[in-house]
């Protein structure tokens, strides 16, 4: 006599249109998918302080603090790497994003309610830009550990959706609370979000529940070990880390290109303040709607029916066949086209299919050398293409310059993405000392 299957309910039927979730992986996915939500939540509830911050400061000082954000960000490297050689991510990883909320709500008691306090100002606007990208990688660092090779095809875009609502309710948080609570307030309400983050990082820790070596009897979550500046000869010593780097810095070089030519282009066009705050917030608005309807949906089936592969090429294409256009029709219109499809792509495939070329290796370079990548060779790469972009427009006078250069760079970055994707999809590339074992178990959850 057979047993009718119990019927699906409508979250497991909804669950299975959008990222085809498993009964027994939803603990960890909503986890995941709440606790990248409270991170980038918080930070884009911040950022407009930065903003503002920026502004008071004035030009010359923020161009300053650019540099310092890149000598900063290269600084972590080995003060992270110290971390996750000696601490067992289980008390790291919460203990980070402690951390982040009780410097947040130190930094919006002494920011000052009228006058802005410049050395508390000049602190947040560098901390806060070094901060964003670190806090997304030692994330996705994470989930790598938590999930196999074709479980991350399916359930990243997913995942990273929750962000991008985070990104779409944090500003919106801020924009209806400053006028009452003011930038001070904000930054406690950011420092709250990261509470929350703390708490799901926890959630995630007790779903983890990882097994010990046996051949060591070395907990699965122990200290990584190893030098401190152990992510950059790792990298130095692949040539598919390298692929990655240098993917990373033709990324940073074309969004350079592209955001010092939106600045120009909006400020010529809209003469009043307010209509380009407004301007900036539409485009907001459009980028994330686009992004989490695409992470939900279309992220996660592009990577399992195509592959990696067309995640980190779709995006370059678009973006050189946008440069030449915006060369000849140098207008409003065209460069919001061109910009709103570069972040969007950027979010809700670039970064998903990024994480997913780590999947591979050991936990050392899934945390070490990602970090190092992620972050002070990204900061770096954009301070060298905002001097390289001022330079080209200074000789030549015309921004068709930069933008033919920017199509030419983006062509290598669509090359160099087909080829670190072709490779993820087809299993090599990664065979060093530091690739991980492919696990005999379909899945880690």
């Amino acid at each position: 006599m057979s047993i009718a299957a119990k019927p699906e309910s409508p979250l497991t039927r909804i669950l299975n249109a959008t990222a085809q979730i498993e009964r027994r992986e939803m603990a960890a996915v909503f986890a995941a998918f709440f606790l990248f939500f409270f991170v980038l939540g918080s930070y884009f509830a911040v950022r407009p302080v930065r903003e503002t911050i920026g502004t008071m400061l004035g030009g010359d000082v923020v161009a300053d603090l650019w540099l310092y954000t890149a000598i900063f960000s290269i600084a972590l490297v080995p003060i992270y790497g110290w971390l996750i050689a000696r601490v067992r991510r289980a008390v790291l990883l919460p203990f980070i994003y402690g951390l982040v909320a009780l410097i947040l709500a130190g930094t919006g008691l002494t920011l000052g309610a009228t006058e802005l306090n410049r050395t508390t100002g000049s602190f947040f606007y560098v901390w806060i830009s070094v901060l964003n990208l670190m806090l997304v990688s030692v994330f996705w660092s994470f989930l790598l550990e938590m999930f196999s090779r074709e479980q991350t095809k399916r359930l990243f875009g997913f995942i990273a959706a929750g962000g991008t609502l985070g990104a779409l309710i944090g500003p919106l948080t801020t924009r209806l609370s400053v006028a009452s609570v003011g930038d001070s307030g904000v930054l406690l309400i950011g420092a709250a979000g990261f509470l929350g983050a703390v708490f799901c990082q926890l959630i995630l820790l007790s779903v983890w529940k990882p097994e010990g070596d046996t051949a060591t009897e070395k907990p699965r979550d122990a200290a990584v070990g190893g030098n401190p500046f152990a992510g950059i000869t790792i990298v130095l010593k692949s040539p598919y880390l390298l692929g990655i780097a240098l993917f990373t810095v033709l990324l940073s070089a074309a969004s350079t290109i592209l955001y010092f030519e939106q600045l120009r282009i909006v400020g010529e066009t809209f003469p009043d303040r307010t209509q380009r705050t407004e301007v900036f917030a539409t485009i907001d608005i459009i980028v994330q709607s686009l992004t989490i309807f695409t992470q939900l949906f279309v992220t996660g089936r592009i990577a399992t029916k195509f592959g990696v592969r067309y995640l980190l090429s779709i995006l370059p294409i678009v973006i050189a066949v946008g440069f030449i256009i915006l060369a000849f029709y140098n207008v409003f219109a065209v460069i919001m086209v061109v910009y709103i499809a570069r972040r969007w792509a950027q979010y809700s495939m670039i970064r998903p299919g990024l994480n997913m070329l780590f999947n591979r290796f050991d936990t050392e370079t899934k945390y070490k050398a990602k970090n190092f990548v992620d972050v002070p060779v990204y900061r770096a790469a954009d301070y060298a293409g905002a001097q390289a972009k001022t330079a080209i427009d200074a000789v030549t006078a015309a921004p068709a310059a930069s933008l033919f250069i920017g199509a030419a760079l983006a062509g290598v970055w669509a090359w160099v993405g087909w080829r670190l994707g072709r490779k993820q999809d087809d299993g090599i590339g990664t065979n060093n000392s530091h690739q991980a074992a492919i696990p005999t178990q379909p899945n880690r959850l």
